[in-house]
């Protein structure tokens, strides 16, 4: 059913923003991030911010933490990260313990006034730096949780070298999007994701402790699932400009059908090919990236993610798919199971599926139109795109939750 002119999504009352934080309650800190977005629906758009902006409001945030004697140089739009805006520069200082005068590049990822994805950069933060020593991350410096120096809420970190994709690939796809990493690079760098993909999740419940900002989560237990579930249900009461029975009733089945956690696990959120670096000479995975979207819960999110069809394409014999760009699905699983000591169990992998078919449809349908129809980014032909493909994705979530029922 469409809305009328009088679209209570876009100019939300507070009775309207009530409703549905009791309707559809979720995680502490996503309920004050999407809080925050709805209390800002029906401010201003996007509007350019240029590069001394950034430096200003960058060199604030850094003396807010260190007494002086620093120097911002060589500033630069940074590509890639395609929900947020990045500036690349170069940081002339005595390092985080002064060490001694160094230049260290590093990267400010900063929101617009609304993203396809409204996450929290405190999280990011919080999870880039507990996860240090235990995969490839950029070292992270400083967070602008509020924005309070920056426009919008922002953190910085170290700049990692690699790229996304071999320079020799010619796409004019989404960064992820059938990637393709060719028989060069396809098994060694298929070997490294899932080997450290499998130390995240199994990291879960030695260092949830640690992450103040992430509800926790219980083996035995299904409250972590359903607060997931309920995470994309509400942006997706938030953003649509149109309901669908599907979404309901897909809903419905989720919440009947959550599984009990096996396993306390890290979860990425958004896991698959393009969202690492890696260096070409040698193949090696040099830093994971786009941690926005992680929280306490099972892993097999993360694996019915990297297994969506959009996230993969055919071989060379022109009849073999591969999972993620790197392996077909059975040998996917089962190096997964064999690097990293956990089981796969296809059952609940299903269950993920139909939820990752879900999250799919509520940020391309609902927030991928929102946000253009706001004006709210800076990636406006990016979300229109993801908004006119919606049907499309509506109808592999239909496709999905018929296979399981």
């Amino acid at each position: 059913m469409f809305q009328t002119a009088a679209d209570p999504r876009q100019t939300p009352t507070p009775e309207f923003i009530a409703e549905i934080r009791r309707r559809f309650p979720v995680e502490r800190e996503i309920d004050r991030i999407l809080t925050r977005k709805m209390k800002r629906r029906s401010g201003p758009g996007y509007s350019p911010i240029s590069l001394d902006d950034l430096i200003r409001g960058t060199t604030d945030l850094i003396s807010r933490h260190l007494d002086g004697g620093f120097k911002l140089s060589k500033a630069r739009w940074l590509t890639g990260g395609a929900s947020k805006i990045q500036m690349a520069f170069d940081l002339e200082w005595d390092g985080p313990k002064g060490e001694g005068r160094r230049i260290t590049p590093m990267v400010l990822r900063m929101e617009p006034p609304e993203s396809v994805v409204e996450t929290s950069r405190a999280r990011e933060f919080q999870l880039l730096q507990t996860l240090q020593d235990v995969v490839p991350v950029p070292p992270c410096f400083w967070v602008d949780p509020d924005g309070e120096s920056l426009p919008h809420p922002a953190l910085v970190y170290g700049f990692a070298e690699g790229v996304t994709k071999p320079t020799n690939l010619v796409s004019t796809q989404v960064t992820g999007i059938g990637l393709n990493y060719g028989p060069e690079f396809r098994p060694r760098l298929g070997i490294q994701f899932l080997e450290q993909i499998g130390r995240v999740h199994k990291a879960g419940t030695a260092f949830q402790d640690k992450l103040t900002n992430f509800d926790a989560a219980q083996s035995g237990s299904n409250d972590a699932v359903i607060r997931q579930v309920n995470w994309w249900r509400r942006v997706w009461e938030e953003d649509r400009k149109e309901d669908d029975p599907l979404m309901e009733v897909t809903y419905n089945w989720l919440i009947r059908n959550a599984p009990k956690l096996d396993h306390v696990s890290i979860v990425h959120g958004d896991c698959r090919g393009g969202n690492f670096l890696f260096t070409e000479h040698d193949a090696k995975i040099t830093a994971w990236l786009d941690w926005e979207l992680a929280y306490l819960g099972d892993r097999h999110q993360d694996l019915a993610w990297s297994t969506m069809n959009p996230f993969c394409h055919i071989a060379e014999d022109g009849k073999t798919e591969l999972v993620s760009g790197f392996f077909p699905l059975n040998e996917y699983l089962e190096t997964y199971e064999r690097l990293s000591g956990l089981p796969v169990d296809r059952k609940r992998l299903s269950y993920y599926r139909v939820l990752a078919s879900y999250v799919s449809v509520v940020i391309c349908m609902g927030t991928g139109y929102r946000v253009a129809h706001g004006g709210k980014t800076h990636q406006d032909i990016v979300v229109s795109w993801l908004a006119m493909i919606s049907h499309s994705i509506l109808e592999q979530l239909r496709a999905t939750l018929e296979e399981v029922i």
